[in-house]
């Protein structure tokens, strides 16, 4: 559960003022159908995700648990000193075009200018910190859906009322506080979802082999 709910507040976090949130202003006021361009956002982020959260996973696979530590680590302060870089609208991802209806075209644009894109890449780290592809792409998924869905409906408005400065820097902590966790909490990535059996085997002290025999 705490991969969801962090998954969920990091990438909220993240997606206001991102270029993924100023492509949903520009379907928003190109097409004023909003419930079309909201399941459009919902669909390709579900399947940029979960390819995202499918890599973050396999990541771990290869990677031993001290070299995935100190990787994540570096990563997650990487990325908060990216979130401090304002993002803007590449022109060819702002001339969008009705090619295949809203609800298509919106899913193609969305999906494609998430590729690469600040809330990706945490997908993939918190993925890989996590070991939880389920409940993180399900966090990141709704993550994106509270930053994006008020933006269709209410437009430039809702960006507004937002201090984008301030969320910006409180991400920008937030990538630096799990960075350090990373690095020197108690627990190793690859231990988040093993049994609390296994676990409590791992940090027991043995029993002297006297009292065994008895």
């Amino acid at each position: 559960m705490d991969a969801f709910l962090i998954s969920t507040g990091i990438v909220a976090l993240a997606e206001m003022g991102d270029k993924t949130q100023l492509l949903s202003l520009v379907l928003a006021a190109r097409f004023r159908k909003p419930w079309p361009i909201v399941w459009g956002i919902l669909v390709a982020t579900l399947a940029n995700h979960a390819l995202a959260g499918g890599l973050g996973a396999w990541v771990t696979s290869f990677m031993g648990p001290t070299v995935l530590r100190w990787v994540l680590g570096a990563s997650f302060l990487a990325m908060a000193a990216w979130m401090l870089v304002p993002d803007q609208l590449d022109d060819d991802d702002a001339n969008v075009q009705p090619k295949f209806g809203v609800f298509g075209t919106t899913l193609i644009a969305f999906f494609l200018a998430e590729m690469g894109d600040k809330t990706q890449i945490a997908t993939v780290m918190l993925a890989a910190e996590y070991q939880s592809w389920l409940w993180v792409v399900a966090g990141t998924t709704l993550g994106m859906m509270l930053a994006n869905a008020p933006v269709v409906w209410f437009g430039e408005r809702i960006t507004r009322l937002v201090p984008l400065t301030w969320v910006h820097r409180i991400s920008a902590a937030v990538f630096v506080v799990l960075g350090f966790l990373v690095w020197f909490g108690s627990e190793a990535p690859d231990t988040h979802d093993k049994p609390h059996e296994v676990a409590a085997e791992v940090v027991a002290p043995s029993e002297p082999a006297s009292a065994a025999s008895n």
